[in-house]
C-alpha cells in the first residue's frame, strides 16, 4: 500500500545543517523537474515584491520570500515533521516510535508542490508555493507535474494506492489507471442515512486514520485487505463513488 497525502501550507521552522539533496528524495526520476522548480523559486526571490504578488503574501508574510531564497542552503527535517496543520497534528508523527516512523517512511508519500511527492522520511527545507501558484519561467504546476508524476507512480507500481490528497494536488499527479487506487472522500451520516462530505474535521480524520494505520502496520495490499483491517479496527471505512472510499466520521 503507498498512501498519498497533501502538504501544508504551515510549516515548522529550523530543522538540520544537512542542505536539501534532490537527487535523495523519493521518486528519483523527479529530480530534473525539482531542479526546474527550485531555479525557479530561488530566482523570483530575488525580486521580494514580485515574489509576494506571486505568492499572494501579505506583509508580514514577507519572511516566507526569505525561505524560498535560502532553499538550497537552509536546514532540513523529514517532511511529516515539517508540516504543521490540522492533518499533521492528528498524525503527530513526532510522537510515533520507530516502527511506526519506518511504516511511514516506506508506505507515505507527501505531495508538495516544489518537490512533488517526496518520502515521509524525506529531508526537505521549509518553503512556500502552493499548488495554484503560477511561477515565472515555468508552466503552470499542474502542466509541470501532472505526467511526470503519474509516469513515476506507475514506474512504482504499488499494490494499490490511498489518496487521501486535495482535489488540487491531486492534480498534480493523477493515479495512472493501470494502479488500483482508491480516493478518500471524509463524510458523516444523517439520520436518514445519506452522507455528507466534511470539511472542517476532512484533515483532522485523514491524520487520524493515517497515525492508526502507522501504528498497526496492517499488511493491506489491497481495497478489500484495507477495508478487511478497518471493520476489525473499528474504522468506518465504505464504498462510495466508484474508485472512492467514504471514510465516515
Amino acid at each position: 500500500m503507498l498512501i498519498l497525502l497533501p502538504p501544508s501550507e504551515t510549516k515548522r521552522d529550523g530543522g538540520h545543517r544537512r542542505r536539501l539533496d534532490l537527487g535523495g528524495l523519493a521518486l528519483p526520476s523527479l529530480t530534473p523537474t525539482r531542479e526546474r522548480v527550485v531555479d525557479a523559486l530561488v530566482a523570483l526571490s530575488g525580486d521580494p515584491d514580485e515574489a509576494a504578488r506571486v505568492l499572494g503574501l501579505g506583509p508580514t508574510q514577507l519572511g516566507e520570500v526569505a525561505r524560498n531564497a535560502a532553499l538550497r542552503e537552509a536546514p532540513t527535517m523529514p517532511a511529516v515533521d515539517r508540516y504543521t496543520g490540522v492533518l499533521y497534528d492528528a498524525l503527530d508523527a513526532a510522537s510515533l516510535d520507530r516502527p511506526a516512523r519506518r511504516w511511514l517512511g516506506a508506505h507515505v508519500l507527501i505531495h508538495s508542490a516544489p518537490f512533488g511527492p517526496v518520502g515521509a522520511l524525506d529531508a526537505v527545507p521549509a518553503y512556500r508555493l502552493g499548488a495554484s501558484a503560477s511561477v515565472p519561467g515555468l508552466p503552470p504546476l499542474r502542466r509541470l507535474w501532472a505526467d511526470a508524476t503519474t509516469a513515476v507512480l506507475a514506474e512504482a507500481s504499488p499494490s494499490f494506492v490511498l489518496d487521501l490528497r486535495s482535489e488540487a494536488y491531486r492534480a498534480l499527479g493523477p493515479v495512472p489507471d493501470a494502479v488500483p487506487s482508491a480516493y478518500v472522500r471524509v463524510v458523516t451520516e444523517d439520520g436518514d442515512g445519506a452522507r455528507r462530505a466534511l470539511n472542517h474535521f476532512n484533515k483532522h480524520a485523514k491524520g487520524a486514520l493515517v497515525r492508526r494505520l502507522a501504528a498497526e502496520r496492517p499488511r493491506a495490499a489491497s481495497v478489500a485487505g484495507l477495508r478487511r483491517w478497518a471493520a476489525a479496527a473499528g474504522v468506518d471505512l465504505r464504498p462510495g463513488a466508484p474508485g472512492e472510499l467514504d471514510l465516515v466520521v
